[in-house]
């Protein structure tokens, strides 16, 4: 059962498969216009249709500059063109004949491209040697059947094709102003492909008898006059990217197109016959010197410039325009960037000074304890002192060894207070962050001792706990001590504004980790009273007195350190808040973990 549903099922995919029809673009020169050529080459993508089972022809019209580009992109897998183009073609992409055109209107001839030079009725000009120093107008440089041609016989003539014109005007396609031009005095002389007069005179475009074409020639069983050689016909051409299988199909079709078929009627033609030379092109083009190179596509940029003067001048004074209006921007924006960089200087400035208030809010509120620190060293020293001079008054010269020992108490206490007014110097002086190796452990004592008096006189108790095996961190002493206070200190408040039932506690927790410490500063105070967020946020306090910088500025020297600052309430059960500052361990290059 599985085997047979296998096989159902595949061969299901494979119908699906091969009832899909493959698109494929053919590429037509458009002399007409592009409507035209779609008219006249449709009914051929049908009979093609009809011919090879599984495809879908489509015509793609355009000129040589856009067909050279649908090729160079993949657009069109076949081309139906002049053997100029095709050998143009044929330099940068691998492409082969599949068939010749035999020409409708000229008993299936298969050289039939060439050119008519025509002027007015009523001028002077009879040869081509008239038209030296002349403006001339063609409808592409690289027409077989018109400008090229022309060049080739102005070669076997003797004349400098290049310096012989004044002035050459290629209009492109279609063809119909090329001889509006020359009706309407702004060229002396059109270069056409041939039949181009005698099919605007069918069509009741113009009096023949307003013109007259140079070097006049027609072949046996050709309905046209012709100015120059006749060169092989359009030929159907298919790029390297077709399948072998399929261009065999397509030619056998081709091939087998009758000339009173529909799709052969609408495109001119008495069907297709074997690829014919190319000999006389290509030794036309080596006459001509025709290269494939990047100097065609600027000559074809310059001559759609030339002829299209109002969209280049549009295109410059758009450039202009958006050129100034960045200038003005750069302008606006360079202005106000100063104004934004002068603005941010005095903002840190004023920073500056705010910290600098902090910390002197924080020295004002310690002052008493600070007074108590200092008062003690002090009062020793004058004991000491006053003993020392009793001592040597008396002349008991046999206690010099205790009155050394005097001296060195008095040294000790001296050393003690100059050391704690450093301490406060050093937090009312602001200056650039100085990263050494630190203790964590003597940071935290002496943010203990410093507010011992104060945690005393409010009854509340600082204690210290550690976990882990301790180590140094690199971080700035006083920023990092600033930050100590400042936490505890507000632990302080918070438990002294609750007036909790049971006695205050602030525990200074450090947990040494792998690569960081974590410093937890835990109280049994209230809790916050807003998100975390908010009472971060600068100028924000709970505190009447307080200016809202103390966790701002934390924040701030914390990012300096790498660190990472968070402030929660307690998650085990009590009311309280922990603030948890994380530091990397000296050395380390691992971010810290929250």
């Amino acid at each position: 059962m599985y085997r047979t549903l296998l096989c159902l099922l595949l061969l299901c995919c494979t119908s699906s498969v091969w009832g899909q029809t493959q698109a494929l673009y053919v590429g037509v020169l458009s002399n007409w216009g592009n409507q035209q050529a779609i008219e006249r080459w449709q009914p051929m993508m049908e009979y093609l249709n009809e011919q090879v089972p599984g495809t879908d022809f489509h015509v793609y019209p355009g000129n040589f500059e856009a067909l050279n580009l649908a090729m160079e992109l993949g657009q069109i897998q076949f081309i139906i063109t002049n053997p100029g183009q095709y050998l143009y073609l044929s330099n940068q992409y691998p492409l082969s004949w599949l068939a010749t055109m035999r020409s409708a209107r000229h008993n299936g001839a298969t050289s039939a491209i060439g050119s008519a030079i025509i002027v007015k009725a009523e001028s002077d000009y009879r040869t081509l040697y008239d038209l030296k120093g002349k403006v001339i107008a063609a409808s592409d440089p690289h027409a077989l059947g018109g400008y090229q041609a022309t060049v080739g016989l102005m070669h076997k003539l003797g004349m400098e094709s290049e310096n012989y014109f004044k002035e050459v005007k290629f209009l492109g396609f279609p063809l119909d102003p090329l001889l509006y031009q020359v009706r309407d005095g702004n060229v002396d002389a059109a270069i056409t492909p041939l039949c181009t007069f005698e099919d605007m005179i069918a069509r009741g475009l113009i009096n023949k008898a307003d013109y007259r074409i140079l070097n006049p020639s027609r072949p046996d069983g050709f309905d046209c006059q012709c100015s120059t050689n006749l060169y092989p016909n359009w030929s159907f051409a298919a790029s390297e990217s077709v399948d072998i299988g399929l261009s065999k199909q397509i030619t056998q079709a081709l091939m087998e197109l009758t000339a009173d078929h529909p799709a052969a009627i609408k495109a001119l033609l008495m069907g297709w016959t074997s690829p014919i030379s190319q000999l006389a092109v290509i030794q036309l083009f080596g006459e001509l010197h025709v290269h494939a190179s990047d100097g065609s596509r600027w000559e074809s940029v310059e001559n759609w410039l030339k002829y299209n003067r109002h969209w280049g001048i549009f295109a410059i004074f758009v450039f202009l325009v958006a050129t100034v209006y960045h200038l003005w921007i750069e302008y606006r924006f360079h202005q106000k960037s100063e104004s934004l960089i002068a603005t941010e200087r005095q903002l840190k400035q004023q920073a500056i000074a705010l910290e600098k208030l902090q910390s002197a809010s924080i020295i004002g509120e310690i002052g008493a304890g600070l007074a108590h620190e200092i008062n003690q060293p002090i009062a020793a020293i004058t004991s000491y002192s006053e003993g020392g001079i009793m001592r040597l008054e008396g002349g008991q010269a046999q206690e010099c060894a205790s009155t050394v020992e005097l001296l060195q108490k008095i040294h000790s206490q001296s050393t003690r207070a100059g050391e704690v007014v450093h301490r406060i110097r050093s937090l009312l002086k602001r200056r650039e962050s100085v990263m050494s190796d630190v203790n964590i452990l003597s940071l935290v004592d002496e943010c203990i001792s410093l507010l011992k008096l104060e945690s005393q006189r409010r009854d509340i108790q600082i204690t210290k706990r550690i976990k882990g095996e301790p180590f140094f961190i690199s971080a700035d002493r006083v920023g990092l001590l600033q930050v100590l206070i400042n936490l505890t200190k507000n632990s302080i408040d918070a438990i002294a504004e609750a007036q909790p039932a049971t006695e205050g506690k602030v525990v200074i927790e450090l947990v040494f980790k792998e690569f960081q410490v974590d410093v937890l500063v835990i109280d049994n105070g209230s809790g916050l009273v807003q998100s975390a967020d908010s009472v971060m946020a600068t100028f924000f306090t709970t505190k009447e007195d307080g200016l809202g910088l103390g966790l701002a500025i934390c924040n701030e020297v914390v990012n300096e350190h790498d660190g990472a600052f968070s402030l929660n309430d307690r998650v085990d059960g009590q009311a309280g808040c922990v603030a948890k500052v994380s530091l990397k361990k000296r050395g380390s290059e691992r971010s810290v973990e929250v």
